[in-house]
């Protein structure tokens, strides 16, 4: 009889409702991990995302959503159908995105328990998550007291840079969005505060020439071996925890060449917007000194020596309380699907945007397990409550939208 009145007259996102929703969640376990699968095996490297752009704005078509969209950086946006006002506005997302270049095998394969494959738990699991909460959404014919918007972003992971949120909370939906909350990876770790980081591409230029008969000119390679050690020697606190890396050198043409040119990059990173200044501030006086250093070995030399610094990349960096109500939602969520929470985290993930903006958002695991994350042995375990992910995200929309 209820299942029949259901279907006649659909509820609000009530709590007898709900039961209906996560047990479906729950039931759907086994085709969650098949869209997990499915989805991996579209490939989406870097700044590559249309192909499974558009296999996944089909898939939410399906499952009901309408007004599915790809907007001019790439991401999916679609709305669910079941709202009773415009506001508040939630965005529900995960990204498209892999760390993986253009041309890599994408199969996904089974190894024992675990399942191999490209993404696996970052973020195909969080893709997933998204659509079965939209699948029981479908089923269920559930309304909500705002709108609710399923989105799928481009650009999060590395040189990306999350130029598919910048655009979202910059240009598609400046000023409309009330709160975000993002699905990426697995497990059931909450992350409240925004790891920021600035990446550089630092470049030092000179004429090059025979390492014995030029030799007396400036180097490049050891100017930036000079400005690699002063770097090495700062000192960052532990907290906010704020770390530096030369992640990788380049240059340089034969071992007996003075070397035209030779680079480096850099990536620094902080919890704190202002540790992650200052220590940006000491990292270029640190560029400029061995620029200054190696000029003033050979104070005789007319030999040019240039510094070059380019971005590769800004995160902003933000340390909203835990005391926000979406944090507090989220935690009393946790609570109602079983997952325990011991501590909320700090991350670099879509929500630095938004957070940086002071529009609330958080980021969740998708449920499950994952190792070797970003690496080409990544892979994943759909373990017995797997299901618990979605359904805590499932229940964090429905108390958002409550009055």
């Amino acid at each position: 009889m209820l299942r029949l009145l259901l279907l006649l007259f659909p509820l609000a996102a009530t709590a007898q409702n709900f039961d209906l929703i996560l047990e479906t969640i729950r039931s759907d376990k086994a085709w969650t991990l098949e869209q997990q699968i499915s989805i991996c095996q579209i490939p989406a490297p870097p700044f590559k995302e249309l192909e499974r752009g558009k296999e996944y704005a089909k898939r939410l078509g399906s499952l009901g959503l309408v007004d599915i969209r790809t907007d001019s950086e790439g991401n999916i946006i679609s709305r669910w159908p079941g709202s009773n006002a415009p506001k508040p506005l939630i965005v529900f997302s995960a990204h498209l995105d892999t760390v993986f270049p253009e041309g890599m095998d994408v199969t996904v394969k089974k190894d024992g328990a675990k399942l191999k494959g490209l993404g696996m738990g970052d973020d195909c699991r969080g893709l997933a998550s998204v659509l079965t909460v939209a699948k029981a959404f479908q089923k269920h014919k559930s309304t909500f007291n705002g709108t609710i918007l399923f989105v799928a972003t481009v650009g999060e992971e590395g040189q990306g840079d999350l130029r598919g949120m910048r655009h979202l909370f910059t240009k598609e939906l400046k000023g409309q969005v009330d709160a975000f909350i993002s699905v990426d990876g697995t497990g059931t770790s909450l992350t409240t505060r925004g790891v920021g980081s600035n990446r550089y591409l630092v470049t030092y230029k000179g004429r090059g020439g025979h390492s014995y008969g030029a030799f007396g000119m400036p180097n490049p390679a050891h100017a930036m071996g000079r400005a690699i050690a002063r770097i090495a020697d700062i000192q960052v606190p532990a907290t906010p925890k704020t770390t530096f890396n030369i992640g990788r050198v380049e240059g340089g043409t034969s071992v007996n060449s003075i070397p035209i040119s030779v680079s480096m990059e850099v990536d620094i990173r902080s919890e704190s917007a202002s540790e992650l200044k200052t220590l940006d501030e000491r990292l270029r006086a640190a560029f400029q000194a061995g620029l200054d250093a190696e000029k003033q070995r050979w104070p005789n030399s007319k030999a040019a020596l240039d510094l070059e610094i380019k971005t590769m990349g800004l995160r902003p960096a933000a340390e909203p309380p835990d005391s926000l109500p979406i944090v507090q939602k989220a935690m009393a969520a946790a609570k109602g699907a079983g997952v325990t929470i011991f501590a909320t985290r700090s991350g670099s993930t879509d929500a630095n945007i938004p957070m940086s903006l002071g529009i609330p958002a958080i980021t969740i695991g998708g449920g499950g397990a994952a190792q070797g994350s970003h690496s080409i042995d990544e892979s994943y375990e759909d373990t017995p409550d797997s299901y618990k992910g979605p359904q805590w995200a499932a229940l964090i929309l429905k108390s958002l939208t409550e009055k």
